[in-house]
């Protein structure tokens, strides 16, 4: 009992509710998002969908908390919640201490650093490059989808991954297996996996794209000088959906960025009061859910070949593809 007291330890004195519920949100929406899915009706299919994506997205959000140890005193802990976390939302094919140090050179660095220049690779391919903006012209998220699933291929085609074959090989196996079942249970139901899957991308994509005007280091941030904590508020945006607390906690308030990258390991329940405390009700860095809703659709093309952030009608509006905290690249 003494040792599980310990290991259980919470971060916070306040963080068994919020984080209970969260967790058991994602525990039951995910399981009954796959159970909606298999009944062959129509209705309850989409349901079911919705459900699952949104139980994606709030593991997704959590996972990023347990990254910053914000949940459990013991860092073990964090990592333990936030590898059950990754294999449902289908981080799991990198390795989590990979995964959360990847992060934390985000904030260390105070900038964007992606293992693969995916833009320097289309522009050698014209035809996929063209591919690639197509079907992001018909909303599908095909430059995180690609990222994601370079993740999978990387430690075959990198000697730098090299290490994470077998990590993969195995992680790969188990999914397919489970997938395999899903797809015999009911075909409908993979497909509407597959859909949910989508969703939360393009809402964590959503949320990540437009709270940086950072630089972006490829591979190494050799030669890169590590900006000021005076810069990294001057080039990180919020993005809070409106002022309605319901319409943020769907989100786990992750648009609360400013606030979250002065105090990195407040729980994401404190977020809008932390956000309060600094901003008050005028925060210089803050972007409307409008204006970027309108502009996720203006530069959903030419954001695929973009090497900036800020070539929107202001700084930090036009966004960023790739670069998710749910990969190593």
């Amino acid at each position: 009992m003494w040792f599980s007291r310990q290991v259980l330890a919470l971060r916070y004195r306040d963080a068994f509710v919020p984080s209970f519920i969260a967790l058991t949100y994602v525990l039951l929406g995910y399981s009954s998002g796959l159970f909606l899915l298999s009944l062959g009706n129509i209705a309850l299919w989409l349901v079911g969908t919705l459900l699952l994506a949104h139980a994606l997205i709030i593991a997704a959000y959590l996972i990023h908390d347990l990254t910053h140890n914000a949940l459990f005193a013991r860092p073990e802990t964090n990592e333990r919640l936030g590898l059950l976390l990754a294999w449902l939302t289908g981080a799991c094919y990198s390795n989590y201490r990979e995964l959360r140090q990847s992060h934390m050179r985000h904030h260390v660095q105070r900038m964007d650093v992606v293992a693969v220049d995916y833009k320097a690779w289309l522009k050698k391919h014209p035809v996929l490059r063209r591919t690639v903006e197509i079907l992001e012209w018909c909303y599908l998220p095909t430059v995180d989808l690609m990222m994601h699933g370079l993740v999978i291929v990387a430690p075959f085609v990198f000697p730098g991954h090299a290490h994470r074959r077998w990590y993969v090989l195995k992680t790969l196996l188990v999914r397919i297996c489970l997938f395999t079942i899903l797809f015999l249970i009911s075909p409908w139901a993979l497909l509407g996996y597959a859909l949910a899957y989508v969703l939360m991308i393009h809402v964590l994509r959503f949320m990540d794209m437009h709270q940086h005007t950072y630089d972006v280091a490829y591979g190494s941030t050799d030669g890169h000088a590590r900006p000021d904590a005076e810069f990294e508020q001057q080039n990180t945006y919020s993005n809070p959906l409106g002022r309605s607390a319901l319409l943020n906690l769907l989100v786990l308030n992750f648009g609360y960025h400013n606030a979250h990258h002065e105090q990195p390991t407040v729980p994401w329940y404190r977020l809008p009061e932390l956000h309060r405390s600094l901003y008050g009700d005028s925060c210089e860095q803050q972007l409307s859910a409008k204006d970027l809703l309108r502009n996720m659709h203006k530069y959903r093309v030419s954001r695929v070949m973009s090497g900036t952030t800020a070539d929107g009608d202001r700084p930090g509006f036009s966004g960023l593809y790739g670069v998710s905290f749910l990969t190593v690249l």
